[in-house]
């Protein structure tokens, strides 16, 4: 900014503060109590006709303000949209139009009047009644190019929201993703559980944790990364079908996909399997954006994609060959691993181990695709809460569905067997002392709980914020996550 700006700045500052000084030297309240609305302004906008000459109470902030000697025009906004204001001293008297000529932008106010139409067929309210309810002490950003800056946006996201309308729509329809989420669940039987947020052992996925520490207990807790330990001792309790919308919290990089602390939606069922799963996900993807958007058809890169059932599916192997023409087969200990990368050019921020190089491997796949589709089949080295191939048993029944370049779902037939889940768990104890300090920790209760018998379980992860993304079209995740994380403004 430059210094003649941050000169003007400070002027608005000042006189924003000067005015609120004043009016409680006049007696007056600048920060008022209850107001009554009888509408949204949308309400008014869109059924004008049938309320023509009704009187009409709403509240919202000034977005602009117009001044002609003793008549002026502004602009209300509240949650449902905008509605044009039309003032005129000899209605209101000197006092209230002075009050109402020294409004500012930014202002929450509450009008009374009357609906007409102005000559230019505008819908407005010709005002009878103001009050002022909450004096702004800073000026709203300049013409709105403040809101241009990605960093202000997501910091101060509260003026993102006042003055960018499809921003605002956006956290609307997250609200009803969730809710249609919900509904699609709960009316398939599935009952909606809570699990501890900070747990002993941070399990269930591949991923660095937050740690904490409980001074009571004297003990380190974390942050969860996943739902999946708890909710699977659910299934050993016999709930059957359960579900979970939650927090996970991954001290991981950030980028257009990844955010620390993200949502997610988790869920199992008894007696089922991944293809039950796979029939699940589709058409709970499906009936969702049918729902919330009318279509299953959306645009992913100016590209029109459908989200109608059936989704192709395709065995990981075979995505993997068609994309980088790597027989994934022969990638059987790290020697084979190093090798792969070195063909590849992989740039890979863990040791080149098989685990990491298959990892590298999927995101490669991933990158391509576009329309929906589930890559199934995948490799148990990546896969340690994944029931094994029965014809196959170095791979899993486990698959991913991908849409868009980003992962959405991932899904197992889940392991049920305790001595094959230790035996997992030691060996990803053995990639942790070769450096991988995101394989899986050993879980002895987990263990236990499996040893009193779980039924044979499908199971199901959809990353609820990927979901918003593909729904409404975001580019970044942070477009979906009402406060993101974000450096200090220090730094």
């Amino acid at each position: 900014m430059s210094e003649e700006s941050t000169r003007d700045q400070d002027d608005i500052l000042t006189m924003l503060r000067r005015k609120r000084a004043e009016l409680l030297e006049a007696g007056a309240n600048p920060y008022g109590g209850r107001f009554e609305t009888t509408h949204h302004t949308s309400d008014i906008t869109e059924h004008a006709e049938e309320m023509m000459d009704e009187k009409v109470t709403v509240a919202g902030r000034i977005m602009s303000m117009r001044s002609h000697g003793k008549t002026c025009f502004f602009d209300v906004q509240d949650r449902a949209g905008r509605i044009q204001i039309y003032a005129r001293r000899d209605d209101l008297g000197p006092e209230q139009y002075a009050l109402v000529t020294g409004s500012d932008v930014g202002d929450i106010v509450g009008v009374a009047g009357r609906v007409f139409r102005t000559r230019r067929g505008e819908i407005s309210i010709a005002l009878g009644g103001f009050s002022l309810l909450t004096k702004t002490l800073r000026p709203m950003p300049e013409k709105w190019h403040g809101l241009r800056d990605v960093d202000l946006r997501y910091r101060q996201r509260y003026l993102d929201l006042i003055v960018n309308p499809p921003v605002r729509d956006t956290f609307v329809l997250r609200s009803r993703i969730i809710a249609e989420v919900r509904r699609f669940l709960d009316d398939r039987g599935f009952l909606e559980v809570e699990t501890p947020i900070m747990q002993p052992i941070a399990g269930g996925g591949a991923a660095r944790p937050f740690v904490t520490h409980h001074n009571v207990l004297d003990m380190s807790l974390y942050l969860r990364i996943a739902l999946e330990l708890y909710l699977k001792r659910l299934m050993v309790g016999g709930l059957e079908r359960v579900y979970e919308i939650g927090r996970n919290f991954r001290n991981e990089g950030i980028s257009t996909k990844h955010n620390p602390e993200f949502t997610m939606l988790e869920l199992y069922q008894a007696y089922g399997d991944y293809t039950d799963m796979m029939e699940l996900t589709e058409q709970l993807v499906a009936t969702v954006a049918q729902e919330v958007l009318g279509s299953t058809v959306i645009t992913c890169d100016d590209e029109k994609i459908d989200l109608a059932p059936p989704w192709p599916r395709i065995k990981l192997y075979d995505a993997i060959a068609d994309r980088t023409g790597i027989d994934a087969h022969t990638i059987q200990d790290d020697d084979d691993a190093r090798a792969v990368a070195e063909k590849l050019g992989m740039s890979v921020s863990k040791p080149p181990t098989v685990a990491s190089v298959m990892d590298k491997l999927i995101e490669m796949v991933e990158d391509e695709i576009v329309s929906p589709v589930f890559l199934y089949d995948y490799p148990v080295v990546i896969s340690p809460l994944a029931k094994r191939k029965e014809d196959e048993p170095h791979l899993t029944y486990r698959f991913e569905a991908f849409a868009c370049g980003r992962e959405l779902a991932n899904a197992f037939s889940e392991l049920n067997d305790p001595v094959d889940q230790l035996h997992r768990f030691q060996q990803q104890q053995a990639e942790r002392a070769r450096g991988d300090d995101e394989a899986h920790p050993m879980d002895e209760e987990f263990i236990l709980a499996l040893e009193h018998g779980m039924p044979p379980t499908g199971g199901m992860g959809l990353g609820i914020d990927r979901l918003v993304m593909l729904l409404t079209g975001a580019n970044s995740i942070r477009d979906v996550i009402l406060f993101p994380l974000m450096r200090p403004r220090s730094q």
